[in-house]
């Protein structure tokens, strides 16, 4: 039996996003500063994250972080964000420190959606040390490079991409990640343009 059939099948409503003060914030924090394409992105990695979760039975998940840490793991690209040193992904945490803050998350719930932020960017994540992490790192990795794209259903994915279509994906993110690694080389924006992000992205077997 495959792992697809140890599960019910998946679909668009089988997941509901949190109605919690930071979930609705940063959704719409993601809507005010980034464009629908990018929105698109963020929301479907949050369904892929979650989708894998439940293929790889994994029940230990704050889905709450998870929902908060994929919707603004990109907002570090928006010109009102953009750091002048730190990586996009890093800035992009401490945007997300600062909105579960007002939300009333502590200091330590919030420093988690800025690891988890940050290490959607590592090539990989030990679930066992951050499943959230682990689902986002994933999940950007379909949604952006195209990585084990036979690993959620066919439907599922199609689905998805229907409600939250690609857009311009590959000509904003990529331009968006050259322009990360050539003025802050230091950064993980370099390692995933000589990795071949941009080649990646117009690869992408989701479109």
């Amino acid at each position: 039996m495959s792992a697809h059939e140890t599960h019910p099948p998946l679909h668009l409503d089988s997941f509901e996003a949190p109605r919690t003060p930071a979930a609705i914030a940063a959704l719409s924090l993601a809507t005010q500063y980034q464009s629908p394409t990018m929105v698109n992105h963020v929301v479907r990695s949050w369904l892929w994250a979650e989708a894998f979760a439940v293929i790889e039975g994994r029940h230990d998940v704050d889905h709450e972080l998870l929902y908060v840490s994929a919707v603004l793991h990109d907002i570090g690209l928006a010109p009102e964000f953009d750091n002048v040193l730190r990586s996009y992904e890093e800035a992009g945490g401490h945007v997300a420190v600062a909105l579960t803050r007002g939300a009333g998350w502590d200091a330590q719930r919030g420093t988690r959606a800025l690891e988890v932020i940050v290490r959607h960017n590592w090539p990989s994540v030990d679930p066992a040390v951050d499943v959230e992490g682990y689902l986002l790192e994933i999940a950007t990795g379909l949604d952006i490079s195209g990585a084990r794209p036979d690993a959620l259903p066919e439907a599922f994915l199609r689905e998805v991409l229907e409600a939250y279509p690609r857009l311009d994906l590959a000509d904003e993110f990529g331009s968006g990640v050259v322009d990360q690694a050539a003025r802050k080389p230091h950064t993980a924006a370099r390692r995933l343009v000589e990795g071949g992000v941009v080649r990646k992205l117009e690869q992408n077997p989701l479109g």
